[in-house]
C-alpha cells in the first residue's frame, strides 16, 4: 500500500518529511531522525510498558520516574514528571507512568488537560481555606502519619503518602500560575494556534521553565492514532491538529535558549505496517519490526537521519535501534549512565534497560 502523502525534502539536511507536517518541517535541521527503530510485539498494551518502562510485562518503574530518582527535583513545588493525557488514560492506563518499587513519590502526575480552565485541571488546586488554618490542619494529619511512621518502620507506600500531601500544598500557591495559559501573550497563542494540542504543548513549556523534570504528552486517552482502516482521512485530521503546535514549540523552546538543554522526543509504541489491512484495504495493521521516531535538542545531531529499513519500510535492517538502546542514548543525553542508574529490589539491582541496551553514538552531536 504506497503512502497517500506527498513527501518533499526539507532544510539544508534535506530530511524528507510528508506534507502532513509542513510547518514542523521547518525544524528539519534540528531533528534527528530514527528510521530503524524496532520493539518486541505487535500489541499496544505490551509495546506501551516496554516504551514507557522498558520491559513488556513486568512491573517496572516508568522512564519518567527514573529520570527524576537519577536527576531530582527542580522545583519542589511541583511534581518532577507531569503527564498531561487529557479525556481519560490510555491502554494499561496509570502503569504507563508508575514508579513501581521506586520510591511512590516519583510516579508521574497525571492531569487531564481537555479542560482549559486552569482551576479545573487539577482537582481542588484552589484551596477554599485560609492558607493558616490549612497549614495548621495538615500539621496535625502530617504528625500523625510520622507517628504511624516511626511505629511501623520502613514504609514506603506510608512514606510516599506523607510526600503526596505535602507537595499538594505547595502545588495550591504555585499550580495555579503555571497551568494559567491566560497569562501568555497574544502572539505565542496566535503561534501555537486553537484546540488542545496547542494548549498541551504551550503548557509543557510553561511546566519546562518552572522546573518540572519530565513532561510526557499524550494526543488522548483513547487509541486514536490506532489507523485499521480509513488512514488518509484519519491522518489528515490528527497531524492537523499537531503541525502547528509542535512547530510553534519547538520554535519557542529555541527563541527562549531552552532547546539545547531540552529533549524533545516525539513517536509511538510501534509503527505500521507497509501492506493495507482487510477488509477495505484503507488502513494498516501493527508493526513493531521497523518504525521511526524523532528527537531534537538535549544534545542530540540535528538534522541527522539514522538507520532505515528494507525496501518495503517492514523492518529495521540499517542500523536498526531497540528501545533499550533509545532509553540507553535518551538518559546518556541527560547525564545518565544507564548501566549505573540502579535501585535494588527484591536482592538485586534493577536499571531501566535491565541488562540490554547500548548507547547510540552515531546520533550524538
Amino acid at each position: 500500500m504506497a503512502s497517500p502523502f506527498q513527501f518533499q525534502r526539507y532544510g539544508q539536511s534535506g530530511i524528507e518529511i510528508s506534507e502532513l507536517f509542513r510547518q514542523t518541517a521547518q525544524h528539519a535541521d534540528d531533528m534527528c531522525v530514527i528510521r530503524s527503530m524496532h520493539a518486541d510485539i505487535p500489541n499496544h498494551e505490551p509495546s506501551l510498558l516496554l516504551m514507557n518502562c522498558g520491559d513488556n510485562i513486568q512491573v517496572r518503574p516508568s522512564f519518567g520516574s527514573w529520570v527524576n530518582y537519577g536527576l531530582g527535583s527542580l522545583n519542589d513545588n511541583l511534581p518532577g514528571f507531569v503527564v498531561l493525557c487529557p479525556n481519560g488514560v490510555p491502554v494499561v492506563g496509570s502503569s504507563n507512568w508508575r514508579s513501581a518499587f521506586l520510591p511512590g513519590s516519583l510516579q508521574g502526575t497525571h492531569i487531564d488537560t481537555s479542560q482549559s480552565d486552569p482551576s479545573r485541571l487539577i482537582e481542588n488546586i484552589v484551596s477554599p481555606q485560609h492558607p493558616t488554618r490549612q497549614r495548621g490542619q495538615l500539621d496535625l494529619l502530617q504528625s500523625m502519619n510520622q507517628r504511624h511512621l516511626a511505629q511501623r518502620g520502613v514504609d514506603a507506600q506510608l512514606e510516599a503518602r506523607i510526600e503526596s500531601y505535602e507537595l499538594a500544598y505547595r502545588m495550591q500557591f504555585e499550580a495555579t500560575d503555571a497551568f494559567d495559559l491566560s497569562r501568555e501573550p497574544a502572539y505565542i497563542h496566535k503561534m501555537y494556534g486553537d484546540g488542545l494540542q496547542a494548549r498541551q504543548l504551550m503548557l509543557t513549556r510553561r511546566l519546562l521553565e518552572r522546573g518540572v523534570r519530565f513532561t510526557q504528552v499524550w494526543h488522548s486517552g483513547g487509541q486514536a492514532w490506532d489507523h485499521h482502516n480509513n488512514i488518509e482521512a484519519g491522518l489528515r485530521d490528527l497531524c492537523g491538529q499537531w503541525d502547528q503546535p509542535l512547530a510553534a514549540f519547538l520554535s519557542d523552546l529555541k527563541q527562549r535558549g531552552m532547546l539545547d538543554s531540552t529533549l524533545v522526543l516525539w513517536g509511538g509504541e510501534f509503527g505500521r505496517t507497509p501492506v493495507a489491512e482487510l477488509p477495505a484495504l484503507d488502513g494498516r495493521d501493527h508493526n513493531h519490526y521497523g518504525f521511526t521516531m524523532w528527537m531534537a535538542g538535549g544534545g542530540v545531531k540535528g538534522g541527522h537521519v539514522h538507520g532505515a529499513t528494507d525496501e518495503f519500510g517492514f523492518a529495521a535492517t540499517e542500523n536498526p535501534v531497540h528501545v533499550h538502546e533509545l532509553h540507553a542514548t535518551m538518559l546518556h543525553l541527560m547525564g545518565l549512565d544507564h548501566e549505573k542508574l540502579t535501585y535494588q529490589y527484591a536482592g538485586r539491582d534493577f536499571r531501566l534497560t535491565d541488562v540490554h541496551g547500548n548507547v547510540v553514538q552515531e546520533i550524538l552531536r
